[in-house]
């Protein structure tokens, strides 16, 4: 199913509807009528892949269209990859907390901020002691 999503991204061949097209292949560009390059295509025997539909004249690729879907799932994968994923630590404080414990924590979260991660820090009041929120 997630193969139908790629599919279903690029017109190909047929698909192409326009008058004419860009025709871009290793550093050059030529407009040509859509029909001149469905029968180059054939001739060469690949497919006339549209890359960029809202360029005007579309922009459209001699290639093959199966190649060319596993180089775009291979990219998206190797993206994928390399993306950080970010996580948030928690640091919990009670109002009764002592220096040396708040120090103590602080070496942690500055811990956790060196490695790349977000740090939320809040004080928890547990029982009367939200009675003195001054002392948090």
């Amino acid at each position: 199913m997630k193969n139908d999503k790629m599919k279903n991204q690029y017109r190909v061949n047929e698909q192409i509807r326009v008058r004419e097209v860009r025709i871009v292949s290793d550093g050059n560009s030529t407009v040509m009528p859509t029909r001149h390059a469905l029968d180059m295509a054939r001739e060469q025997g690949v497919d006339l892949v549209e890359i960029s539909p809202n360029a005007q004249p579309p922009v459209c690729r001699l290639i093959d269209y199966s190649k060319f879907l596993y180089q775009q799932k291979k990219h998206a994968k190797e993206m994928k990859a390399k993306q950080v994923k970010v996580e948030v630590k928690e640091i919990r404080f009670g109002p009764q907390t002592d220096e040396h414990d708040y120090n103590f924590k602080l070496k942690h979260a500055q811990e956790f901020l060196s490695e790349g991660n977000k740090v939320r820090a809040y004080v928890f009041f547990r029982g009367r002691s939200i009675l003195f929120k001054e002392q948090g």
